[in-house]
């Protein structure tokens, strides 16, 4: 795996986001995936196991967006940094928006075998007649 081949699975990962679709979804991961989707808690171990988190929890296509870019390659380990943005129900806004951190490692056929994703909530922004808060 090279910063173009990262780039491409980034891509191809927000695809099968985007698809729910198993196939896509398991193409991306190594058989003894290890799949954290925050640093603190216990890692989804497995490719199927990843699949089934994935499609017991889906977002309904068009009911967010997201992207994501290289941030930085070190050895044989990668990490992409983006931003994820789910809509109202009617699409017209944005209700929550996230900024990603993924860190990644992958095996020799470029599927990925550690994935550890940090992420944080964007504050909602003060009304203008209100003071900031210090916390």
């Amino acid at each position: 795996m090279d910063r173009d081949g990262f780039r491409d699975w980034l891509q191809r990962y927000v695809d099968a986001w985007r698809l729910n679709d198993p196939v896509a979804i398991g193409d991306l991961f190594s058989a003894d995936v290890r799949y954290a989707f925050d640093p603190f808690g216990e890692a989804v171990v497995g490719r199927a196991a990843v699949v089934s988190s994935w499609l017991d929890d889906r977002d309904e296509p068009g009911s967010w967006q997201a992207d994501y870019e290289v941030l930085a390659v070190d050895g044989d380990v990668f990490v992409a940094h983006g931003r994820t943005r789910y809509l109202t129900d009617d699409r017209r806004e944005v209700d929550r928006e996230f900024a990603n951190v993924f860190v990644c490692r992958f095996d020799a056929e470029r599927r990925c075998r550690e994935f550890t994703e940090y992420y944080n909530r964007r504050r909602p922004e003060a009304p203008a007649d209100e003071p900031l808060s210090a916390g």
